[in-house]
């Protein structure tokens, strides 16, 4: 059975778990206990909200998003605090075009 799962804030978190969505609501401290726990649910699908993804080191963050296994989608923010990324400009990064 295929678990699809966000990790973000509450207000969204409440949308996504009408939907039937596994959902992550961490505070500041345990954002990598919440993305450990949530991969370890066995996710086909991670949903990160833009927000959280800000708080995982950024070497961690390119590896999820370069990974396959499970897809990971990045979300806006509800409340528009952190921007959406460039998906141009990660592209030219990962595939060696910025250097």
């Amino acid at each position: 059975m295929s678990q699809l799962v966000y990790i973000g804030d509450e207000a969204s978190a409440a949308g996504y778990r009408l939907a039937g969505v596994r959902v992550y609501t961490p505070d500041e401290r345990d954002a990598g206990q919440t993305l450990a726990a949530a991969l370890g649910d066995g996710a086909s699908l991670l949903m990160l909200s833009t927000a959280f993804a800000a708080r995982l080191p950024a070497a961690e963050l390119e590896r999820l998003l370069a990974g396959t296994r499970p897809p990971v989608l990045l979300v806006p923010d509800v409340r528009g605090e952190v921007p959406m990324p460039d998906l141009a400009m990660r592209l030219r990064r990962q595939l060696g075009m910025l250097e």
